[in-house]
Order: C-alpha cells, then sequence, then structure tokens
C-alpha cells in the first residue's frame, strides 16, 4: 500500500511477561477507512493507545504521516482526533460547555467549530442538560464530536457505535464515510458491529491475542468469499447426515440450528439436492443462495463468531 499515514513495524507491548500485542505490522492508506478488528483482549485498544503515545511500546516502532516516528509524535497530535474507550468530561457541565473548553485549549473558533461538531452528531446545541445527565449514546457523540471538532487528517475511533441506537449507527456510518470521501480523512476504527463495518471499511486488519492475523482490502476480500446455498430444514442433524451419508454431499456445514449450508461443487447439484429431500418426505421451508459475509470471514479466521 502506498501513500501511507500509519505504519507499525514489529509493534509490541508486553506486561511482565504477557504480550498484549506482538510484532504488530499495520499499514494504514490516506483517505481509507480502515477497520480493526478482534476478540475483546485482542490487543486492538492498546495498538490505540500506543499509536497516541498513551501506552509506550516494548519495542517495535511507530511511523505517523510518513515520517515522524513515535520520539516525535507531538508534531502530529494537531493533526489526528481520537476517542478511546469512554470519553471523559466535565460532569457538571453541559456537552456545549465542555467542547468549548476544548475549542480554547485547541485554538479554534469556539462557536463555529462546537455548533459544527455538535450537528455532525446531531446533539442539539442549546441543550442544558448536563453530561453526567447524558445517556451512553450522547455522551459518545460527544465523545466524537470532541474528537472531529478541529477537522484532523487522521480520526482514530475504538468502537465509537457504542451505545447508538440504529439511527444513530446509520448517521454516524454516514458521517464517517463522508468524511473519510470528501475531507480526505484517514479514519482508523475498531468495532464489534461487522455488519456496518462490512458497509464503510476499505481495509480490514484481523488482531487475535496480539497479533495481527490477516490484512486484506474489502475488494480483494470480496474476492475470496464464497458463495453458498442455505437450506432452511427443520431437522437439521437428521439431512445434514442424510446428504453426507446418501449423497455423499461433502462441502456442507450446519449454520444454525435450522440452516444447513453447500458450497463449491455441491451448488450444481441443488436440483439433484432438493429431488431428494421431497422424494423423502423432508419439507424445505426456504432455500436462498447467498454470499459469505464479513461474519462469516471473521469466524473462519479466528475460529468463533463472537468479536468485541
Amino acid at each position: 500500500m502506498n501513500d501511507l499515514v500509519i505504519e507499525t513495524n514489529d509493534l509490541t507491548k508486553c506486561y511482565g511477561e504477557q504480550a498484549c500485542v506482538a510484532q504488530l505490522c499495520l499499514h494504514v492508506p490516506k483517505g481509507k477507512i480502515y477497520a480493526l478488528l478482534g476478540r475483546n483482549g485482542a490487543g486492538k485498544t492498546t495498538t490505540m493507545k500506543m499509536l497516541l503515545n498513551l501506552v509506550k511500546p516494548t519495542s517495535g516502532f511507530i511511523k505517523i504521516f510518513n515520517d515522524i516516528h513515535l520520539e516525535d509524535a507531538s508534531k502530529a497530535y494537531s493533526r489526528i482526533g481520537a476517542l478511546i474507550e469512554t470519553p471523559g468530561f466535565y460532569d457538571n457541565l453541559t456537552g456545549r460547555e465542555n467542547l468549548e473548553i476544548i475549542a480554547r485549549l485547541r485554538g479554534l473558533n469556539s462557536i463555529e467549530s462546537v455548533d459544527q461538531a455538535l450537528s455532525v452528531v446531531n446533539l442539539d446545541k442549546n441543550d442544558k442538560k448536563i453530561f453526567e445527565k447524558y445517556s451512553l449514546g450522547m455522551k459518545q457523540r460527544l465523545g466524537i464530536a470532541a474528537a472531529i471538532m478541529h477537522k484532523p487528517e487522521i480520526l482514530i475511533l475504538d468502537e465509537p457505535m457504542n451505545g447508538l441506537d440504529p439511527i444513530g449507527i446509520y448517521e454516524m456510518r454516514e458521517y464517517l464515510v463522508n468524511l473519510c470521501k470528501e475531507g480526505n480523512t484517514t479514519v482508523f476504527i475498531s468495532s464489534h458491529i461487522l455488519s456496518e463495518i462490512e458497509q464503510i471499511a476499505d481495509v480490514i486488519g484481523v488482531m487475535n491475542h496480539g497479533r495481527l492475523l490477516e490484512e486484506e482490502s474489502i475488494t480483494d476480500l470480496h474476492k475470496r468469499l464464497r458463495r453458498y446455498a442455505e437450506y432452511e430444514v427443520s431437522n437439521v442433524e437428521y439431512v445434514f447426515s442424510l446428504l453426507k451419508e446418501r449423497l455423499d454431499v461433502s462441502e456442507i456445514l450446519i449454520d444454525s440450528k435450522n440452516r444447513i449450508r453447500l458450497f463449491g461443487k455441491e451448488m450444481h447439484r441443488i436440483e439433484e439436492i432438493n429431488s431428494y429431500l421431497i422424494q423423502n418426505n423432508i419439507p424445505i421451508r426456504q432455500i436462498r443462495i447467498e454470499e459469505e459475509k464479513l461474519e462469516d470471514y471473521f469466524s473462519e479466521l479466528i475460529g468463533g463468531g463472537e468479536i468485541g
């Protein structure tokens, strides 16, 4: 990948003998949305903290904006926005008052910058509610508003959709895409909402136990995802055994308590399989032709579907 804005080489963080992040090599291209995926404890948040110099690496190096190394990271701070874990604000102040303080510290026009940031995350600029009374979703929105108020070149977001309702998630997704495409802002994001990530990410990195398992563009990933026929039946275990033993169906798996998937060469045997099931009085509730999703890819790579 050319024109990288974030690059790490063998980045490692150990706590005692435990490696939280091990030999991590990330390549985040300019003007793209890079999604870092992994289960809880995979090392995503620690990685983001090292990028922001909040946690010191044990070894390895970080390069930001192509020529700024970790030792000179302070030069890059004005060009980076971030929201890591829980946003921190003064509980007794309103959202607007909190942002006005941050704007003054950044040397911004507080009225214009605050109004624009609140508008982006859909918070009422005249709301007199103090931060302590905010819902989780409102707190998350305010944290993102603080991160984007100075129009950063890189936006680092750790689980930014936590606490947002479906409409809020949709709005945030649209904003991040527009920010990237129209503002040429690089977005480095972690999330457990894989269906949303699949719609916005340009590049995906998958971490497990502190190591980067794979780094892939969404375009190349979709070329690898398989098409399959999904059968919804009442007795999954019985149908699964029947097809394997009687019809020698090999590329088959049980997807859920009432769904079976057929892959590869078995896709060309759908008519034969349908006829066999009907002849044996096995009702088929539904048949769909689908393509694997990011959840399938993640589950196969990590060895389970849960992600955090």
